[in-house]
């Protein structure tokens, strides 16, 4: 079925169903994605303030066979939020939908708008004493309908796991405009097919999530964070495994950083406190959140004991306070804003079977070498697989350079985590960048049934066309 555009008569139906303060100017952040690789359209950009207004919005346009996609924060990494081709969409944003419906601290649980921003949600856990552990570095942009629509990692995932793994039930409004009550606080509900895991890394193309109940947690007693140096990604592995052998499911974040994420901060921003005098090649960043009655500065220096005589680990610094452990944090999450001034010729989100990490990092350079001259970052988080791996121009160089190898670099990095067992997408999606990508590399049985879930709940393509399923834009 052909999608249409919107049109003045079209914008007039809206009128008669959305009040005045649905609509929005047609702004330029609306048509922008961070790493600047499309400019988006549309035809009309809607806020609506309730659920039941989504529904008219998506009634309307399933009738029109208007395209609808769906906007969050903005901050998605493969262009899933904007639509850059085909008829004019109906951009459908959530900003005005954030309040927080229902706080259950004794049940772990707390309902909140999609339109809610991640930080806002994190301060509203808090002043109830407990703690919503997703945390990305757009947190306080990024909107939790967003987060659960492509299923968003983080730092914490090794503890806490992924969007999905944090969300009970949902409410969405469905492709043909029908409301799907879904925010029971149960954690056992076995009546039949799950919507909520289909509905969670979607991506906008089976519904417009509208609210969701949220798994929280209780807040660590004691938190602690440790930079330590290690010899490698092996060596950082092994040390993992002991961490977690003395504080089990305390360890909360493990990442990953090489020097030359270093070299970026000090090239573009200075005045970002380096922790090393020296910087070494490899240092892992350890969080650790325990229970009361537990030190956690002296859980992290009895692991830094014990990894240092097995030759695990070189040096390394325990945070002395608060202070210092965000500027331990910041670092690790200004880096991506570092490669964004650099520059990437290629990024990667990819995730790979723990014991191939090391054989993935030592063997990508040679691959990535056959095209060109390069420099790579690899940065991520260690305890989940899931590694930043990215590609950057030689000093005096820019991206612009390379433009005509960018395919080329991408194609032997995915090949290669393709080949050891891993995934081209991690925790960013796919949205419009990795659709070849999701074809090259999925399984055919998987794709197929994708393919019937959508033209089964979507028979008319309205809902984020374009996005992770190659479909007709118009």
């Amino acid at each position: 079925m052909s999608l249409n555009p919107v049109t003045p008569e079209i914008v007039a139906a809206l009128r008669e169903v959305l009040p005045a303060a649905a609509f929005r100017d047609i702004a330029p952040h609306y048509l922008e994605e961070p790493r600047g690789r499309w400019a988006g359209q549309a035809g009309v950009v809607l806020a609506p303030e309730t659920t039941a207004q989504v529904a008219e919005v998506i009634r309307l346009a399933r009738h029109e066979a208007v395209p609808v996609v769906p906007y969050g924060g903005g901050t998605g990494l493969v262009g899933g939020q904007i639509s850059p081709e085909g008829p004019a969409p109906i951009l459908l944003s959530l900003e005005r939908m954030r309040a927080v419906r229902g706080l259950y601290p004794d049940e772990n649980l707390m309902i909140v708008e999609a339109g809610a921003i991640l930080s806002d949600v994190h301060d509203a856990a808090q002043e109830a004493g407990r703690l919503f552990p997703l945390s990305i570095a757009a947190k306080g942009s990024a909107r939790i309908g967003g987060l659960l629509a492509t299923n968003a990692g983080g730092v914490n995932v090794l503890r806490y796991g992924n969007a999905r793994d944090l969300c009970v039930g949902l409410e969405a409004v469905l492709p043909d405009g029908q409301i799907w009550h879904g925010l029971k606080r149960l954690r056992k509900d076995n009546t039949g097919y799950d919507l909520r895991d289909l509905l969670i890394g979607a991506e906008g193309t089976l519904g417009v999530i509208t609210a969701a109940t949220l798994r929280l947690a209780p807040q660590p007693a004691g938190e602690g964070t440790a930079l330590m140096v290690v010899e490698g990604p092996e060596a950082a592995l092994s040390l993992l495994s002991l961490a977690r052998e003395h504080m089990g499911e305390g360890v909360s974040a493990f990442e990953l950083m090489h020097r030359t994420g270093l070299d970026f901060l000090s090239e573009t921003l200075p005045e970002i406190r380096q922790p090393f005098d020296d910087p070494p090649e490899w240092f892992v960043l350890i969080d650790v959140g325990l229970a009361r009655g537990l030190d956690p500065a002296e859980a992290l220096e009895t692991l830094f004991a014990e990894a240092f005589e097995a030759g695990l680990v070189s040096d390394g610094m325990i945070a002395q306070s608060e202070a210092q452990r965000h500027a331990f944090w910041e670092v690790r999450e200004q880096i991506p804003e570092a490669n964004r001034l650099i520059g990437a010729v290629s990024s990667h989100d990819i995730s790979l079977p723990l014991g191939a990490v090391p054989g993935f990092i030592a063997r990508a350079p040679e691959v990535i070498g056959q095209i060109g001259e390069f420099r790579i970052n690899c940065f991520g988080h260690l305890g989940d697989g899931n590694l930043h791996y990215n590609v950057f121009p030689a000093p005096g160089r820019s991206r612009n350079d390379h433009l005509d190898q960018r395919g080329a670099i991408k194609q032997a990095v995915h090949d290669l985590v393709d080949e050891m067992g891993g995934s081209v997408s991690a925790e960013h999606g796919i949205g419009r960048l990795k659709v070849s990508d999701l074809e090259r590399y999925g399984d055919p049985a998987k794709l197929s049934a994708m393919r019937a879930i959508k033209a089964a709940l979507d028979p008319a393509g309205i809902m984020n066309p374009g996005a992770v399923l190659r479909g007709a834009a118009g």
